[in-house]
């Protein structure tokens, strides 16, 4: 659907501005369709997540210990807070907790396991990609705001001296590989252009995203979904609290300001072509929009927050990095 004007340049005030625009008749053009006008939010450029670099800045930096190894977070570990390094022999003295019992069954002689100390932690940016993001009725399409909050999620990760890796739902594109500095920052935001320019068409949906993202990461990760509510809410209960148990979880929904608070009026938009029109003063059509829409997104909201997962629910008319400062998220009805 229709996006609206171009964003303002980060730092410029972004988090007290909000511009909307549909088209003059009140249609809502069809997903993909220019809108005249209107520019920019279509798709992400790489240039734009580059400069959003500037609102983690405003984030304090991860302390350096006397060795000049950076911390992994402000919360505890989840695991030993050690990274594996190799297997030797088992000499006498050694854990008994950290047996090889692969390599000591292959081998007939009892290893062990060596590990060494963590130096950074790893942020793993998960990406829903489902044709039903690639659409939008105030300031950007909400796959414009997935790649933008993705962008300031990868700078604040970095900033904070963690490794960062990506991946979505796919069986043929491997996942971006983790690593530090702008360098891994660079090669995620190039991924989440490329995958929010256009619906990708081997998109296998989130499920098979988180599945790969639970075989991927150790315990102690920071795992950063960008999700669909309507994508996230069809996600096992089960596989979230598993991913929860290991790693913190922070979930980012994008939902459009149309979906959450719909006129009061008869809604027209094109559909194949046709045009279609929803009667939405009536009462029982807005309930059933309710049900379609803000409903789910509050069940969600409640299951994820009970297994200690953070979610934001971002607007496509939102700053992008109004998740940054901690408030209560609100749906409208």
């Amino acid at each position: 659907m229709s996006v609206g004007t171009r964003d303002p340049e980060p730092g410029s005030g972004e988090s007290t501005r909000r511009r909307r625009s549909v088209l003059a008749d009140g249609r809502v053009p069809a997903p993909g369709s220019p809108v005249p006008g209107v520019g920019g939010g279509l798709r992400p450029t790489l240039a734009e997540l580059i400069q959003l670099r500037a609102l983690a800045q405003r984030r304090p930096a991860a302390r350096r210990g006397s060795h000049h190894l950076t911390g992994p977070a402000a919360s505890p570990l989840r695991g030993r807070g050690m990274e594996y390094a190799e297997s030797r022999e088992y000499v006498a003295g050694d854990d008994a907790r950290h047996i090889d019992w692969r390599l000591t069954a292959r081998s007939g002689k009892p290893h062990t396991k060596l590990f060494q100390a963590e130096r950074e932690r790893l942020t793993l940016l998960v990406a829903d990609t489902d044709p039903v993001l690639y659409f939008g009725t105030r300031v950007r399409f909400k796959s414009v705001q997935a790649a933008r909050v993705g962008a300031i999620a990868a700078w604040l990760a970095q900033r904070q001296g963690d490794r960062l890796g990506a991946l979505r739902g796919s069986a043929v594109e491997a996942p971006v590989p983790p690593a530090g500095g702008t360098r891994g920052v660079l090669r995620v935001l190039d991924a989440l252009t490329r995958w929010y320019a256009e619906p990708p068409s081997d998109d296998a949906g989130l499920d098979r995203a988180l599945e790969h993202a639970a075989r991927l990461l150790r315990p102690g990760a920071r795992v950063v979904v960008l999700a669909d509510p309507g994508q996230a809410a069809a996600i096992s209960v089960a596989r979230w609290t598993a991913l929860a148990m290991h790693h913190e979880v922070v979930v980012m929904l994008l939902v459009d300001p149309l979906e959450l608070a719909p006129p009061a009026a008869p809604l027209a938009f094109l559909s194949e072509g046709r045009r279609v029109t929803i009667d939405l003063d009536r009462v029982n059509v807005r309930e059933h929009w309710r049900t379609r829409f803000v409903a789910p997104l509050e069940t969600l909201q409640k299951q994820l927050s009970s297994r200690r997962i953070q979610v934001h629910v971002v607007a496509t008319d939102d700053a992008s990095d109004c998740w940054l400062t901690p408030m209560p998220s609100a749906v409208v009805a």
